[in-house]
């Protein structure tokens, strides 16, 4: 493509969200006035240009746009740059001998149509199965699901016929947490935000019972209702006043890995969890888990799940906003419960 010069519409974060607040669409924008020349720089290290094809919103974005005294373990945007987040692309310029021109790959890239890459490429996954749906690879074939694999299958190590309840179900990462729990002949129950999402986790996932956490003014009860002999495996994702109710109703020797804890992004303040001595009581293990950790793993989930969606094992469901323009909508609505399915956004379709 030598040195066309293009305009490179991006998402740049406008200003930090301030601790205890939901982001809104007005911390966001798309500029659509910056030029690039599709060229790697003359003397630059080994680099890639891609071409953005899908973006992936995921939850752990919104830690990054409120500024943090003590780092994490991903860094904040920075007001005036472009975001970063998971996605899928292809490569249209390489100087580095790992890539070359027309793959596509999987990895963190910018929330614009081209980006140049230089640090980290070792993190990038070559897509191998291109005649599934690249958008697969923003959820069900990308970090989402194997996130769901690696917590699933490593962390909280199942044995069949357990129970298992899954918040924020119908997410992302726990569709097909409950989808591999049934697979193990597990009893599987899910809570989600609203009656559509319950249905999904019912008739589309099969999930054994769901409910709206929304609807239920004692969660306890809830949980006694759905899993009346307790909970084996609590896959956690939400955190707050439903960790505090999955507590006492865990079994012995229960394990609780623990994926993210949604509920609690927007506050100034976590909510509090009066339950802990129940983690004593019942020798429950509690685990935290980065899925970076578990990336030696990845070919192997991939080629599993694959073979799952070939067979029609797995099924899926995404929630598409089409245009980069639309990406700031589609970001904030995942933190409000807008979704139904993995949220993602569509730059081009190739």
């Amino acid at each position: 493509m030598g040195s066309e010069a293009v305009r490179n519409k991006k998402v740049v974060l406008k200003q930090y969200v301030e601790a205890g607040r939901s982001p809104r669409e007005s911390d966001v924008e798309v500029v659509a006035t910056e030029t690039v020349a599709l060229a790697i720089p003359e003397g630059s290290p080994p680099a890639i240009l891609v071409k953005n094809l899908y973006l992936s919103c995921d939850p752990y974005m919104r830690g990054r746009m409120t500024k943090h005294d003590t780092p994490s373990y991903i860094p904040d945007f920075t007001p005036g740059s472009v975001i970063t987040g998971l996605g899928v692309s292809r490569v249209v310029e390489s100087t580095h001998p790992d890539f070359i021109v027309g793959d596509l790959i999987w990895g963190i890239t910018g929330w614009e149509e081209y980006t140049l890459l230089v640090s980290n490429l070792g993190s990038f996954f070559k897509i191998r199965y291109t005649d599934l749906p690249l958008s697969y690879y923003t959820g069900l074939l990308g970090m989402p699901g194997f996130t769901a694999y690696a917590g699933f299958s490593q962390v909280a190590q199942p044995k069949k016929g357990e129970r298992v309840f899954v918040s924020s179900a119908s997410g992302a990462v726990g569709q097909l947490v409950g989808q591999l729990a049934k697979r193990m002949d597990c009893y599987v129950v899910g809570s989600a935000g609203s009656d559509e999402k319950v249905d999904l986790l019912k008739n589309k996932f099969g999930f054994d019972e769901a409910f709206n956490y929304k609807q239920e003014t004692d969660l306890d009860a809830a949980l006694k209702r759905c899993l009346p002999e307790g909970i084996d495996i609590y896959f956690e994702n939400v955190g707050g006043r439903m960790l505090d109710a999955v507590l006492p109703n865990m079994r012995a020797y229960g394990r609780i890995p623990v994926c993210g804890m949604i509920s609690q992004l927007n506050l100034e303040k976590p909510d509090p969890v009066h339950n802990l001595f129940c983690l004593l009581i019942k020798q429950v293990r509690m685990q935290g888990f980065l899925v970076s950790e578990f990336y030696h793993l990845y070919r192997e989930f991939e080629d599993e799940v694959v073979q799952l969606i070939r067979e029609g094992k797995i099924t899926y469901v995404e929630d598409v906003a089409e245009g980069l323009e639309n990406a700031p909508a589609a970001l904030v609505g995942l933190f409000s419960g807008r979704n139904v399915g993995k949220q993602l956004v569509v730059i081009a379709r190739e």
